[in-house]
């Protein structure tokens, strides 16, 4: 059996989302396009989108969940491409304090969000 998959979106969970919101808006460019709040107020997910491709990230608030959360290990990230001039979009976000590890070899750098998750930034090329 061959299944074909399509990616969707990949989640992370984050103790302040509105404080999520405004970092992905203004570090790479994501905006809210959708979200769904129980009716019991013991979550909240908030879909952002770049707007041109399909893939989502999930931001998930737990109520019942306020501490900061262990990402002990985890090696995983997400991987952002940008437009426009890449030394000045690296600046910028030295000037934030997101840079978390760079790697001039390679042409690269990570930015980390307010809950610690890892963002690769490379160019559009």
């Amino acid at each position: 059996m061959e299944i074909k998959g399509k990616f969707d979106h990949f989640n992370i969970n984050v103790t302040n989302l509105e404080r999520s919101i405004d970092f992905y808006s203004r570090a790479v460019g994501l905006k809210e396009v959708k979200r769904k709040e129980a009716a019991d107020g013991s979550f909240i997910l908030v879909y952002l989108s770049d707007g041109t491709t399909g893939f989502r990230l999930e931001l998930t608030w737990l109520r019942d969940h306020p501490q900061n959360y262990e990402l002990g290990e985890n090696e995983s990230h997400l991987c952002i491409r940008v437009e426009g001039d890449y030394e000045k979009i690296r600046e910028y976000h030295k000037n934030m304090g997101w840079v978390c590890y760079e790697n001039t070899d390679m042409g690269l750098y990570f930015i980390h969000d307010p809950d610690d998750y890892w963002i690769e930034v490379l160019p559009m090329k």
